[in-house]
């Protein structure tokens, strides 16, 4: 019952997905004191951290005290992100993340192809490699002329 009241907790700035959605939630333990739930942040300054911590405490309020612990290591990767995340993302027009890149981050000359979440276009232009999170780039479809967001690959 604590892994379904802790599905439901929402990712504070991507609230279309949970962040079991996202990956972020790594264990969850019971113990006989209450509950300790390690999780590792999309980034390590991710300013939504505090309300994640917050938002868990309340949604477990009811099993004992609740710690939530930070680990770091191995670091988050867009690869966590379960298939009804991405599927998420796409619904509300946000371009799901391919896979991560392996080993030493490969230097990229163009942007990726990324197709169109709203239409499917297959190739999208970059408009900006920031999107209003850290995580997002801001493209556009030259089919549906419409802008969207495109999770980057971490």
């Amino acid at each position: 019952m604590v892994r379904d009241a802790l599905a439901q907790v929402v990712d504070p700035e991507m609230p279309m997905l949970t962040l079991d959605d996202l990956g972020v939630i790594r264990s969850v333990e019971e113990t006989a004191d209450g509950v300790v739930v390690t999780i590792t942040p999309t980034y390590s300054g991710c300013p939504a951290l505090e309300v994640m911590r917050d938002d868990i405490r309340a949604a477990l309020a009811g099993y004992g005290p609740v710690e939530v612990r930070t680990v770091l290591s191995p670091a988050w990767s867009t690869d966590w992100i379960s298939e009804a995340g991405r599927r998420k993302l796409a619904e509300a027009g946000i371009a799901p993340p391919g896979s991560a890149p392996r080993g030493p981050v490969p230097l990229l000359l163009t942007a990726p192809r990324v197709r169109c979440p709203r239409c499917g276009e297959p190739v999208t232009e970059e408009l900006s490699r920031f999107g209003p999170t850290a995580c997002t780039a801001l493209r556009r479809c030259p089919a549906c002329r419409e802008p969207f967001e495109h999770m980057k690959e971490i």
